[in-house]
């Protein structure tokens, strides 16, 4: 359907261009006070026909031998030969059809080497201006068309990515929240209990944000604060876990799961290595033009270093996949004795 639209506005415009330069012609010819005869008018058709002809037939030819596919310092050559080649065919074609139904006025009547070169030169003057409207058109059309399938190609690549990451997300946290209930079986099945409940909890929330690119923080964190409730019955006193939210910040998009990576992250690499524990501090706030997400945790950052660290890179990669360049990520070792992981997200309208 759209192939034939197209031909419809070719034609159209076939048609509309020339008969709108014998129309130039006729009006020239009146400022000029030159005497209207029969056989101008038969003339102009003449024209009108052998030019929408042969450009036709150029057409065809660029279309067959895929000139448009072509570089401009290729198909430029290609493009003088064939307007000299189709303005030597139209003047031949004008000068025999003039010449065969006697259309010929008194001073057309020259010997026709000149009278060749001088039709060839004006034919010039129209199928240069098609030949370069035409080129034009397509190659807009083609640039256009490309920057478009770039635009679906780097969106698709965008949502593969981000499946990929998630993918990889789930089955992290979930066999990370089985071994830790595991170890709670032969301990105290009452609290092992108790920790499925909290698992459930987890995963209830965490299949409903498999669905979305974004969440509200305030929905990442309530799935972060069932994860240290799991944790924290393993853990006991070993593990102290600290707020410090800006209720402004509760609205504000983030990746699903990307804080509780993290807050996993904490424990494992963290808490988990010290004899005594230690504590996760989760801050939230605003920082300029940002939304600034802390998750300090007791401990060195060669766990994280030497570690799997797939959370770490995911975060990475997640935030420069939906929130573009601006956003950032950043994890540190303060005095010795405590990780900073620090997120760093665009915020619109600050």
């Amino acid at each position: 359907m759209p192939t034939r639209n197209f031909a419809k506005y070719y034609w159209w415009c076939q048609i509309g261009g020339w008969g709108f330069l014998a129309l130039i012609m006729i009006l020239l010819s009146s400022i000029t006070d030159q005497k209207f005869e029969p056989k101008l008018f038969g003339q102009l058709a003449i024209i009108v026909c052998s030019g929408i002809l042969t450009t036709h037939i150029f057409r065809l030819v660029i279309q067959r031998f895929h000139w448009l596919m072509l570089s401009v310092e290729k198909i430029f050559p290609k493009l003088v030969i064939g307007v000299l080649v189709v303005c030597v065919i139209n003047s031949l074609i004008r000068i025999g059809a003039i010449r065969f139904l006697g259309l010929s006025l008194n001073h057309h009547k020259l010997d026709f080497p000149k009278r060749l070169l001088g039709t060839t030169l004006e034919n010039g003057l129209f199928i240069i201006p098609w030949t370069l409207i035409y080129y034009f058109y397509h190659y807009i059309e083609k640039s256009r068309k490309q920057q478009l399938d770039t635009l679906k190609l780097e969106a698709l690549v965008k949502e593969l990515e981000l499946k990929t990451i998630k993918s990889h997300i789930n089955p992290h946290f979930i066999f990370n929240a089985l071994n830790s209930i595991r170890a709670l079986i032969d301990e105290n099945p009452s609290r092992a209990r108790t920790a499925i409940t909290e698992l459930s909890n987890i995963l209830r929330s965490s299949m409903q944000a498999e669905k979305l690119e974004t969440v509200t923080f305030e929905k990442e964190l309530n799935i972060v604060k069932d994860y240290l409730a799991l944790e924290y019955i393993r853990f006991e006193d070993r593990l102290k876990i600290e707020y410090d939210i800006d209720e402004d910040t509760l609205n504000q998009p983030i990746p699903p799961m990307m804080l509780q990576t993290l807050v996993e992250n904490a424990i494992k690499h963290g808490i988990s290595k010290q004899l005594k524990g230690g504590c996760v501090k989760i801050i939230s706030d605003f920082k300029g033009n940002f939304h600034e997400l802390v998750i300090q945790n007791s401990g060195r950052l060669i766990g994280y270093i030497n570690g799997d660290g797939f959370g770490l890179t995911s975060t990475k990669n997640r935030l420069q996949l939906l929130f573009g360049p601006k956003a950032n990520f950043d994890i540190k070792e303060v005095n010795g004795e405590m990780v900073e992981a620090i997120v760093l997200i665009p915020v619109e309208g600050i």
